[in-house]
């Protein structure tokens, strides 16, 4: 018999989020929730001020909803109670990426708050997101480490120990990786669409990846809820969008992929999967290295996709073919697991 879990997840995940926009959307619109878009932008964005942001909420209810009905399916309808929670280790995981990946929402709520309420523009200051950011993930990879995480997966290798020799230098390895990982999508945010696309194209690819491991029945209902949740706002967050999801958003999606990698014990994997985060985050880093090196610019604007749209690409453009290398990397991900 077919498992449809994950159908049911995806469907009240996307149908959830499409028809929050309906009541959050204009709410946000009363409170005056507009986004503020900064000087350094794109000249071009100005139209875009006053756009409502923090719709980040809307993925962030709909995929606690939608992985609590998804669930209780799978434990009620098909009686798999046993097959759901009886192995510790993998609900001890499942759990710590849930709650990791809203506890990053919630930095980005406050980032969100404090721009849009308290009107500074920057947010949080850099030392009180890292601190925060910080803090959430070591608690993460504890949680991890107690949990009984002891291997990890390597492409043509296998699983690899991490609990003793050189397998210990994964933790540190680990930390700098979910840390980058979730900045890296919050940077990603920059065009209407791009992180609700890309970080589809993201959960799809672990949807696949633990439908096929069997064993990994909460992992894949995670990543269908947040795959559907991402379809869903793009109802709204299509160019021209009626909201943006915020750092709120965005941080909580960045914990939720992240979350997906190491549920399947294989974050590096996340290297081809999340290459948009990827190569988003590396412009920055390489734009801010030239020019402080040689007073030289290599991209017209980084984040990359900034540089794309100063040489005439169109915002729909941009989104399509980020989507596509996602997709290129996801399949590349995918065969070496198969292979």
């Amino acid at each position: 018999m077919v498992d449809i879990t994950p159908i049911i997840t995806a469907l009240v995940s996307f149908l959830a989020t499409a028809l929050l926009g309906f009541k959050v959307i204009p709410y946000l619109h009363k409170l005056k929730f507009g986004q503020t878009i900064l000087d350094i932008g794109p000249s071009w964005h100005k139209n875009k001020q006053g756009t409502p942001t923090m719709g980040g909420v809307m993925l962030m209810a709909a995929v606690l909803v939608s992985m609590i009905i998804g669930l209780l399916y799978s434990v009620i309808i098909k009686g798999a109670f046993i097959e759901e929670f009886a192995d510790i280790k993998r609900t001890a995981m499942l759990i710590a990426g849930v709650v990791m990946a809203f506890a990053m929402g919630f930095i980005g709520f406050l980032d969100d708050y404090i721009k849009v309420v308290k009107k500074r523009n920057l947010g949080l200051t850099a030392k009180q997101k890292t601190f925060l950011q910080s803090f959430v993930t070591a608690l993460y990879l504890v949680s991890l480490f107690f949990a009984g995480m002891n291997t990890t997966w390597i492409p043509f290798v296998g699983s690899v120990s991490i609990t003793h020799g050189a397998g210990l230098l994964f933790w540190p390895i680990a930390f700098f990786f979910v840390y980058g990982f979730v900045n890296a999508v919050n940077l990603t945010d920059g065009l209407d669409g791009l992180a609700s696309s890309v970080t589809l194209v993201a959960s799809c690819s672990f949807m696949f990846i633990s439908g096929m491991a069997g064993s990994l029945m909460g992992i894949n209902t995670y990543a269908s809820a947040v795959a559907g949740a991402c379809g869903g706002f793009l109802v709204w967050n299509m160019h021209p969008a009626k909201v943006f999801m915020g750092d709120t958003g965005s941080m909580f999606l960045g914990g939720a992929i992240v979350a997906l990698s190491f549920g399947t014990e294989r974050p590096i994997l996340l290297l081809l999967i999340g290459i948009v985060y990827l190569l988003e985050a590396l412009s920055v880093v390489l734009q801010v290295t030239s020019y402080k090196l040689t007073k030289k610019r290599i991209f017209k604007m980084s984040p990359i996709h900034h540089h794309f749209e100063m040489s005439g690409w169109s915002e729909e453009k941009i989104v399509f073919t980020f989507s596509a290398v996602g997709c290129v990397g996801a399949i590349i991900a995918i065969l070496t697991v198969v292979l």
